[in-house]
């Protein structure tokens, strides 16, 4: 897989600029500001229908203008799709697949496989478990994109189930002792359940699936004696059943663990009105040696973390027989020079790979393919 040409109108900083790339490697090279991650955020976003830098629509939308459009022709298996993602602020995005309309956005998620590793990964180490959860749950839906529709639907009960809660708890503050109508609330159990065991389920099998690649990625990387580990932590306690593959292949014991958690909480999430219960509330457990990364980590352990994440994301995927694009978001100035060849030598072998830097010379010597020059608003192909 690799794209083509991407075409952007009014996002970001460009007004409307469009590339032509080839399989390999391309670098984009320019000062700092001038535009270059815009770029690789909108294939990011087209991919994923979120941006890793940002948490709202707003930002991307050129200033003065209405909405922004996407526009990426993607080659997989020697066929070609054009994709398309119209941005418009508080409001759905538009989309279509090869020039016909798609009834919801995220239809077009699949279409474009893509890793992107960028500075702001730091934040899946060093941040609250809602950036692990995110990290987890993108290479989800990249691998098996129906988990799109899966997150949807979970994502919806928990907002609708917290918003009964919410508004119960208001009533009770104001009434006294009338509180508010809970009657419902059985029933958006049974929905949480229902979908949040298919999301758990997901995510078991991924992080089972995950964990020797992340190993295998943070030795290469960071070249140390102590071992890269990842495990899941649910919200939960879990039935001791055996291997997680098993588990996680029974979603009615999932469904039946949720069920008698939120029964547990209930109590305490009608007190707080919030739902305390369920995926929305687990995280993945990142270790180096026998020590947690979070607190325990240098920089530049934390960065080789980061790192190993996205690569064996990377690898996993093409271990299973999808070939994604790659992209490096000005990952080079921060490596010394062992981890850069180290780096590169994972990598060259990429059927596609996207290099953004402020300096070329940063780059090692065997990724620097096709060279784009990004100046503010423009993009110009060099070589």
């Amino acid at each position: 897989m690799y794209v083509r040409r991407l075409e952007l109108i009014d996002f970001r900083s460009y007004q409307r600029v469009e590339l032509t790339f080839e399989p390999g490697g391309s670098v984009l090279v320019g000062p700092n500001g001038v535009g270059k991650t815009n770029l690789v955020e909108a294939l990011g976003y087209l991919a994923t229908l979120g941006s890793h830098r940002v948490a709202t629509d707003a930002p991307l939308v050129r200033v003065g203008a209405d909405s922004a459009i996407i526009r990426c022709l993607v080659v997989h298996d020697q066929r070609e799709l054009l994709v398309e993602l119209e941005i418009v602020p508080g409001r759905a995005n538009r989309a279509r697949l090869g020039r016909s309309p798609a009834r919801r956005a995220r239809e077009v998620i699949g279409a474009l496989r893509l890793v992107l590793f960028a500075p702001e990964d730091l934040e899946i180490v060093r941040g609250d478990p809602a950036e692990r959860r995110r990290y987890l749950d993108e290479l989800l839906v990249t691998r098996l994109p129906r988990f799109a529709g899966v997150r949807a639907d979970y994502d919806r009960v928990v907002r609708q189930r917290n918003a009964l809660l919410r508004s119960a708890y208001l009533a009770r503050k104001t009434g006294g002792d009338r509180g508010g109508d809970l009657s419902t609330l059985d029933v958006w159990d049974a929905h949480l359940a229902r979908h949040g065991a298919e999301l758990l389920a997901g995510r078991l099998e991924l992080v089972t699936a995950l964990a020797p690649h992340v190993a295998k990625a943070y030795d290469a990387v960071a070249a140390t004696s102590a071992a890269a580990g990842v495990s899941y932590r649910p919200s939960i306690d879990l039935p001791d059943s055996g291997a997680v593959q098993q588990l996680a292949a029974d979603r009615s014991v999932l469904e039946s663990a949720l069920l008698a958690a939120l029964s547990d909480a209930r109590r305490s999430e009608v007190d707080r009105g919030v739902t305390l219960v369920g995926p929305h509330r687990d995280d993945l457990h990142l270790t180096i040696g026998s020590l947690p990364v979070k607190g325990y980590a240098s920089h530049g352990e934390s960065w080789s973390c980061a790192l190993a994440l996205r690569l064996a994301a990377y690898d996993l995927l093409r271990a299973e027989g999808i070939e994604p694009v790659l992209v490096l978001d000005d990952v080079f100035a921060e490596l010394d020079s062992g981890r850069r060849e180290r780096l590169a030598e994972l990598v060259a072998g990429a059927s596609q790979l996207l290099v953004t830097c402020a300096v070329a010379e940063d780059v090692p010597v065997a990724l620097r393919g096709a060279r784009f020059e990004v100046s503010r608003g423009e993009v110009r192909h060099v070589g």
